[in-house]
């Protein structure tokens, strides 16, 4: 079974399949999400000590940091599904 991995920035990737949604980190819902994903020990950050610039949802309910742009690794997601 192949899995496609999206590039979510400085060597991270993840299953593109499993991917719910990709948003900006900058609305309060999308803060709150953050916080309680913290709290329940369910965020992953891969900015490597960068400013978020993406959220990254999993269908596992994971909430993955990342400081790459949103539409950035929205195109990549795109470009994915074309193959």
């Amino acid at each position: 079974m192949e899995q496609n991995l999206l590039n979510i920035g400085f060597g991270s990737s993840v299953v593109a399949e499993r991917v719910i949604a990709i948003v900006s980190p900058n609305s309060s819902p999308m803060k709150r999400l953050k916080d309680e994903a913290r709290e329940d020990k369910r965020l992953i950050d891969a900015t490597h000590g960068r400013k978020t610039r993406a959220i990254v949802v999993m269908d596992s309910k994971h909430v993955i940091l990342s400081a790459v742009q949103a539409e950035t690794i929205s195109q990549r997601y795109s470009q994915l599904k074309e193959k």
